[in-house]
């Protein structure tokens, strides 16, 4: 049973044999990471031990099983970046039952045992050096028909710089920042970690018995580190863990878009588009978002998810899982499959999505049923399940079919309509809306256009599928965050290789595109600065009305062009003397005077596919360009104090003064912001002293989620699932008294009393630790 790409795939990819300095971007801005890193005060040996554990522990045991499994990749950058999501999901998968057995530091009896058996058993050592060409399936048949080579200088330098300006983004806005000031969701997902940390199965931290519906892998991995190393999670999760994940992100898209575009400069385009090139953007306020990949720390879930999942895409679009069920592919498969239904399950749905319509396509072009096509998709189906009942405890999260949603959002943004009235917004200008959102992501993925028969192959098949099923749920679904958004942004990698794709290997002069683009970029700097009279509809919709109008004028005098463009016989005149009539331009070549032919009515097609392609393109530089700038810009103003001062060491006294299955009672909920009700997204406490409390913060409990009405309330506004709890611990705090007290203790548990000064708590529970801010009770 071999997935394998069309016979003439392979046949348009070149080895590239030359050689260059491609580690020494590589080993530059590693340097610059470690500079920045103890520049923001990260200490020397917290820098080693990270380094030293992801090398050895995580990155080299899986990239021997990668190269024995999968057969490798062309280049060791491949390879080190594959290995790496490998290593990934098999720390994972050890740590947990490590966890639930009571010893954490099991975790690393997997890379122990795997870099042994590589020692000492002969058939394995060879996967020490590489090497794909010469790696069998267990049938004894080659796997792939990979050729080895050496990623070009340039496309490593090129790759660097993307790495390099993804540590300057996350430098800027995350490592230099105090963790007092940092995103409002870092405390909370510091409380996973510090829950994993200590408690497999895990359960809402902030929340006591809440249970935890949510991708939690990534916790568990940085778990897992923190045991091994001794490094703490603070540390991790503010500053050390993603960093990796992105950077090996980077080499795994150029890889993919290298290995389907046919040369290493569509891999770097596909890069390009991928991290950089975004939606138009002509109105403030009206966001037609394509999503962007720079959720890297602020969401580590979807971060860790898209590494893991680039891999699986490899091995589908090489072929690489074998022949038959014993294939070792497909144990490379099932481990990456299993390790994301609790990474990051968006993506199961997707590839599910994309796994059907390959077998739909071959079962047109073939009249038959790919029965290893169905086998992919009934694996993810089956992973697909096992994360909705077992990880998510058939919890939705408060994900609901709702057309429309994200431009019900953004009306809502321009027109000033807040929640209930969102509700009642009519379908026709949501519509209108929908359509300028797709015109937008057609402007940064319109060189699908120009795949042609190439979206009959399997791989583009797959990709065409994930992307449409991406497109599809950001418009169909609805959640109280918008995060079904997230769809979309897990399928932009692979919408980009093949949009890239789809102008790679065309050989238009450049002049022609580079022009397109230019033109397509002025076009939507003065769109931008029309001012149209009429209602909010009109003056949003009409810039983009132009952007397309201008595409379409512009095709249709490039067809007309093309129609009455005529060739003109002309002779070659050879040094013999002998004469040929034929359509072609002067040139000269040796001792002919000659040119090449005219461009026939395909070449000139495909010229137009790449001149409209860049036009497009060109509407969205603009936008992307002053979005890059922007990221890596110093920022003005001061963030909002999410961590009060002496709040850490109040916590960390209690951590270090409690056991792990003690529960802590505070009365801190909400944030402290200016809204109507109660910003709940507060984790702090259960996150620094890494227990469970009895209630903190509730906003991402699926008992709020699901509760919350969408358009119509705020998931912010939606009050605590049990209010007789709430009432009760809030007791405690405002109106201490003995009874009030140990019914905390008796009812729930509770031993420590986590609060800011409060006195009269004092003649009722013993004062343990106190601060100019905070004061820690202990009950009993």
């Amino acid at each position: 049973m071999t997935l394998a790409p069309p016979a003439n795939a392979f046949a348009r990819l070149p080895a590239s044999h030359r050689r260059g300095r491609g580690g020494l971007p590589a080993v530059i801005v590693g340097v610059g990471a470690v500079v920045v890193f103890l520049w923001c005060g990260v200490s020397a040996r917290d820098l080693a031990a990270f380094t030293a554990y992801i090398g050895i522990e995580v990155a080299l045991p899986g990239t021997l099983l990668w190269r024995a499994l999968a057969g490798g990749g062309r280049s060791r950058a491949e390879d080190v970046a594959a290995g790496l999501a490998f290593g990934y999901a098999l720390e994972v998968l050890a740590y947990l039952p490590a966890r639930a057995l009571g010893a954490p530091l099991l975790v690393l009896v997997m890379p122990a045992g795997v870099l042994g058996a590589f020692a000492f058993v002969p058939g394995l050592r060879r996967h020490w050096r590489g090497g794909p060409a010469a790696v069998r399936s267990a049938g004894g048949h080659a796997i792939g028909g990979a050729v080895a080579e050496r990623m070009p200088a340039w496309c490593a330098w090129a790759l660097a710089a993307v790495v390099a300006y993804l540590i300057a983004w996350s430098a800027l806005h995350l490592y230099r920042v105090p963790i007092s000031r940092s995103y409002v969701d870092m405390p909370y997902h510091l409380a996973l970690v510090g829950e994993v940390r200590h408690n497999v199965p895990p359960t809402l931290p902030s929340v006591l018995g809440e249970p935890l519906s949510y991708h939690w892998f990534v916790h568990a991995e940085m778990a897992a580190t923190s045991w091994v190393t001794g490094i703490e999670p603070v540390t991790l999760v503010y500053r050390l863990s993603t960093l990796p994940m992105m950077a090996a992100m980077v080499v795994l898209v150029a890889v993919v878009g290298r290995q389907l575009g046919g040369r290493w400069g569509a891999g770097v385009a596909a890069v390009g588009v991928t991290y950089f090139l975004l939606s138009p953007a002509l109105r403030e306020g009206a966001d037609f978002t394509s999503r962007s990949m720079f959720t890297a720390w602020a969401s580590p879930t979807q971060t860790f998810g898209a590494l893991l999942f680039a891999p699986v895409v490899l091995l589908l679009t090489r072929g690489r899982l074998g022949r038959g069920w014993l294939g070792r592919g497909w144990v490379a498969l099932v481990v990456l499959l299993v390790a994301l239904t609790g990474a990051k399950a968006t993506f199961l749905p997707l590839l599910l999505a994309g796994a059907v319509v390959v077998v739909a396509v071959r079962w047109v072009v073939e009249r038959g049923l790919r029965a290893d096509w169905l086998c992919v998709a009934g694996v993810a189906l089956v992973c697909l399940v096992i994360a909705q009942v077992v990880v998510f405890g058939r919890g939705s999260q408060g994900t609901v079919v709702a057309p429309f949603a994200a431009m019900r959002v953004l009306w809502g943004a321009v027109a000033g309509v807040g929640e209930p009235g969102l509700a009642a917004v009519p379908v026709a200008p949501l519509a209108v809306l929908t359509c300028v959102h797709l015109f937008c992501l057609a402007c940064v993925w319109g060189g699908v256009a120009g795949l042609g028969r190439r979206v009959l192959e399997p791989s583009m098949s797959l990709l065409l599928g994930m992307g449409a099923a991406g497109v599809g749920a950001a418009v169909l679904l609805g959640h109280p965050a918008s995060s079904q958004l997230y769809f979309l942004e897990s399928v932009r990698p692979y919408l980009s290789v093949a949009a890239v794709c789809g102008v790679a290997g065309r050989r238009v002069p450049w002049r022609s595109p580079t022009a397109m683009a230019g033109a397509g970029a002025m076009i939507a700097l003065l769109a931008a600065r029309v001012e149209v009279p009429g209602g909010v509809l009109a003056r949003v919709v009409t810039p983009y009305a132009l952007l397309g109008a201008s595409a379409v004028a512009v095709l249709l005098l490039w067809r007309r062009a093309g129609r009455t463009t005529r060739a003109a016989p002309v002779r070659w005149r050879r040094a013999g003397g002998t004469t040929r009539a034929g359509p072609v331009r002067w040139g000269r070549a040796g001792g002919v005077v000659r040119a090449g032919p005219v461009v026939s009515r395909r070449g000139r097609a495909g010229v137009a596919v790449v001149a409209m392609v860049a036009m497009v393109a060109g509407f969205a530089v603009p936008a992307s360009v002053r979005e890059a700038a922007l990221r890596v810009a110093p920022e003005h103003g001061g963030r909002l104090v999410e961590i009060p001062p002496g709040a850490v060491r109040a916590a960390r006294w209690l951590r270090g003064h409690s056991a792990p299955g003690d529960v802590v009672a505070t009365d801190l909920h909400c944030r402290p912001v200016q809204v109507p009700g109660c910003d709940s997204r507060h984790y702090w406490v259960a996150g620094l002293t890494e227990r469970r409390v009895l209630v903190e913060g509730w906003a991402y409990a699926e008992s709020t989620l699901s509760r919350a009405e969408l358009f119509v309330s705020p998931y912010l506004r939606v009050p605590f699932a049990d209010q007789a709890r709430l009432a009760a611990n809030d007791a405690t705090f405002r109106a201490p008294s003995a009874r009030n007290v140990q019914h905390l203790a008796q009812k729930y548990g509770v031993k420590w009393l986590f609060t800011g000064i409060n006195p009269e708590l004092g003649k009722f529970a013993r004062l343990q630790f106190r601060n100019s801010h905070f004061s820690v009770y202990r009950i009993g």
